[in-house]
C-alpha cells in the first residue's frame, strides 16, 4: 500500500477531479494536515478512504469523509485572517485544516460537547502543532460569544434550523454552513447561509448529506 504521503497526494488531485477542491489554497491544506494523525489508531489505515470513521465519544461522533471539508470550506471562503467558529470538534482534523486556511493572524475556535471527543481532539491538535486552536468544551449550539464575530461558521452535525444564537455571532458580512433536517429519505439539505454588509440574510442548499445529530439546547436532544 502507498505511503499516507502518497495517499495524500492522491486524495486531494481525486478531490480537485470531482470539483471538491477548487483552490489552492484548500488543495494545500489538504496536503499539509496529516489526517492519518486524527484517526483512532484501529482505523489509522483507513485515513485517505472517502468515508467517515469513528473516533472517541458516546458511540455516534465520526470523523467526516474526507471530501467534506472542502465541500464546506471552499464555500466558506476560509482565507488569512478569517475568525472562524466549528461547531462540533470532533477529531480535531477540520480545525486543522481551519487553521492552515486563516493563517496567524486568523483565529479558530472548535466547541466539542462530548468530554471524550473533546480530550481525543485536545491530544490530536496539540501533538500535530495546532495546539493554538481555541478548543472548547461545551454546547456548540449556543456558539462560544467570548470571541464572537465570527466571519464563518460550520456546524459538523444536523440541526433542526440553523441555532440562533449562531446567526447572532456571526458577522456581517459573513458565512455559515450547516447540514439543516432530520435524516428523512435523502439525508440533510447542507446549507450556506450568507448575511450581507447589512445583516440581511439569504440561504441555499448546497447538496444532499448525511451527518450525526446536534446535541445541545438548538440541536435535536439536550445533552
Amino acid at each position: 500500500m502507498p505511503g499516507f504521503m502518497e495517499q495524500r497526494r492522491a486524495m486531494v488531485e481525486r478531490y480537485r477531479k470531482a470539483g471538491y477542491v477548487t483552490s489552492r489554497d484548500v488543495a494545500e491544506a489538504m496536503m499539509k494536515v496529516p489526517r492519518e494523525e486524527f484517526m483512532d489508531p484501529a482505523d489509522r489505515e483507513y485515513a485517505y478512504y472517502d468515508q467517515p470513521f469513528p473516533i472517541p465519544g458516546d458511540g455516534r461522533q465520526t470523523i467526516s469523509a474526507p471530501y467534506m471539508y472542502p465541500s464546506t470550506y471552499e464555500p466558506l471562503c476560509l482565507r488569512p485572517g478569517v475568525r472562524f467558529l466549528e461547531v462540533g470538534a470532533g477529531s480535531g482534523y477540520g480545525a486543522a485544516l481551519a487553521r492552515e486556511l486563516v493563517g496567524a493572524e486568523g483565529l479558530v475556535v472548535a466547541v466539542e460537547i462530548n468530554p471524550d471527543t473533546y480530550e481525543f481532539a485536545k491530544d490530536n491538535l496539540k501533538r500535530t502543532g495546532y495546539g493554538d486552536v481555541v478548543l472548547i468544551l461545551g454546547d456548540g449550539s449556543l456558539g462560544y460569544p467570548e470571541r464572537a464575530p465570527y466571519d464563518a461558521v460550520s456546524v459538523t452535525a444536523s440541526t433542526p434550523t440553523v441555532p440562533p444564537p449562531l446567526l447572532e455571532q456571526l458577522a456581517a458580512p459573513g458565512r455559515l454552513i450547516a447540514p439543516v433536517g432530520d435524516m428523512g429519505v435523502y439525508g440533510q439539505d447542507l446549507m450556506l447561509i450568507e448575511k450581507d454588509e447589512e445583516g440581511a440574510v439569504r440561504e441555499r442548499c448546497l447538496m444532499k448529506v448525511v451527518y450525526v445529530p446536534l446535541l445541545g439546547e438548538h440541536g435535536w436532544r439536550r445533552r
